[in-house]
């Protein structure tokens, strides 16, 4: 879909959009739409419960007097609680009223308003971007999907005031759309065709928004003694990976510390059998996503070079995958992480973990970066504790997190900060080797985990998102379909662009 933005005006063909305030107040373009169609649009807002409030709409077929397919009024609702976020969730509720429609085109009349903090560059801008994060769709693998069943809006135009701005604004956030949209691409492929080679491959193609981008082989790992990592490949046909992928967009060379890179970090495990601790097959298929927290950090680093990010910024991703071959990890096993610290895998379904050790440490010792933020699918606790709506942040420093809390706020993409302590370190004590991977009791599993994770940070600035219960969504939002969320990307890229870009 082709998204445009022209000079206020009332177009004479295909869907036109029109606002309505809280208390039935047309805006200026609905004014004048219902001049030209001799009060319709007055008729149609007082029929039913329509009160002009956010998330309401009336739909107008064909008016009389007008070549127009069809003329959508929507609510606003209150002037004052018109935000970035409730304009994008506009944008996505407009996209998703007619993108079914049959009509090829839209237009969304964007009226400046009294009482709202943002003009109208900015708020067409921010309709914009809701409506293409709502037009995201996977269907490459629908061969005989007939055309009734596709979207048909082929060209979106934002009319309004400031069309400079508008366009300006909405190129950044563009950017920042492609990368939800690689995101959701990588999390939605089937583990037949992304596994830890191909997402490799997958995320070479960085290389041509100015990333520099590596990827360590199986050999490579084995001399860097990711013995954590290859313990939980080592089942699998399918040889692991990591990808290292850096960004350079400020002015100073990354040093080390507080001036080193921000880096983020990835659990990619493209399937997840659950290794000889195999899960039940029940829901298995939705493995395929387990590479959710790589996902994120391959997307996030297109968005960041995308819109040319003044910061220093490095992505590091393990991927493998986790089968229960006859070379498979056993429970009981002991493996040596690159760290030198021994673990006793005691359940080989709590694999993220063990990759994650791995690459954390890689990332600290190779880049000294002055945060790390890690991303993963690692704990079904998490669900139980949070549900499908939020994230899980532990974190090990309060800026840290006080920035990506109020980033994903920014956003609506919600995390909520979860304890670490040493009461939940010492239930990994291990009887054979420096640790264990689970805990062994059924209580603060997420917890458990994260603490796992931070015996391989040191003392760098570090935040582990869980992010089992928000990668896949089973039901539409305004500005995210069902399917791959993406959550994560948007969140990181405010956080960037709010505390860390440019110093």
């Amino acid at each position: 879909m082709k998204i445009a933005f022209a000079n206020p005006g009332l177009p004479t063909t295909g869907i036109v959009c029109v606002g309505v305030l809280a208390g039935r107040k047309l805006t200026e373009s609905a004014k004048s739409l219902d001049k030209q169609l001799k009060g319709a649009i007055a008729r149609a807002v007082k029929v039913g419960r329509f009160e002009g409030n956010c998330g309401q709409s009336v739909s107008i077929p064909a008016p009389g007097g007008s070549k127009l397919d069809v003329v959508l009024v929507v609510g606003l609702g209150d002037a004052k609680s018109l935000d970035a976020l409730a304009l994008q969730d506009l944008g996505g509720r407009i996209y998703s009223a007619v993108s079914m429609s049959g009509s090829a085109t839209v237009s969304i009349c964007v009226d400046a308003v009294r009482g709202c903090k943002l003009g109208a560059g900015d708020m067409a801008a921010e309709v914009a971007f809701g409506a293409r994060l709502c037009s995201y769709r996977f269907d490459k693998y629908r061969t005989k999907e007939d055309a009734k069943a596709k979207p048909s809006i082929r060209t979106l135009t934002c009319r309004g005031a400031e069309t400079a701005k508008a366009r300006r604004v909405f190129a950044s956030h563009d950017m920042v759309a492609d990368g939800v949209a690689f995101t959701r691409d990588l999390v939605s492929e089937p583990a037949n065709i992304l596994y830890p080679e191909t997402l490799a491959r997958e995320a070479r193609k960085l290389s041509k928004l100015g990333v520099k981008v590596e990827v360590l082989n199986g050999a490579q790992l084995k001399k860097l003694g990711m013995g954590a990592l290859l313990g939980v490949a080592q089942g699998s046909i399918r040889e692991p990976r990591v990808v290292v992928m850096q960004w350079n967009g400020a002015a100073r060379k990354p040093g080390k510390g507080k001036d080193g890179p921000v880096a983020f970090i990835g659990k990619g495990v493209t399937f997840d059998t659950g290794g000889i601790s195999i899960k039940p097959a029940g829901g298995m298929e939705d493995m395929k996503w387990d590479m959710g927290g790589s996902g994120v950090v391959i997307g996030l680093m297109k968005a960041l070079a995308g819109r040319k990010a003044k910061v220093n910024a490095v992505g590091v991703v393990g991927l493998v995958e986790n089968m229960p071959g006859g070379n498979a990890q056993r429970p009981g096993d002991i493996v040596t992480s690159m760290s030198g610290q021994t673990i006793e895998v005691l359940n080989t379904d709590a694999e993220g973990r063990l990759v994650l050790a791995d690459v954390l440490h890689y990332c600290n010792e190779r880049f000294k970066p002055r945060l790390m933020v890690d991303l993963a699918t690692l704990t079904g606790a998490i669900i139980i504790c949070l549900g499908d709506e939020k994230a899980g942040l532990f974190s090990n420093n309060d800026e840290l997190a006080k920035a990506i809390s109020s980033a994903g706020d920014s956003v609506a993409e919600i995390v909520r900060r979860m304890p670490l302590g040493e009461e939940y370190d010492k239930m990994l004590k291990s009887e054979a080797a420096d640790m264990k991977n689970i805990s062994g009791g059924r209580g603060a599993g997420s917890i458990t985990a994260a603490q796992f994770l931070q015996r391989f940070v040191g003392d760098t600035p570090w935040a582990h998102l869980d992010i089992a219960g928000v990668t896949w969504s089973k039901k539409d939002a305004p500005t995210v379909p069902k399917g791959g969320t993406g959550f994560g990307v948007r969140l990181l890229d405010r956080m960037v662009a709010d505390f860390y870009e440019g110093k």
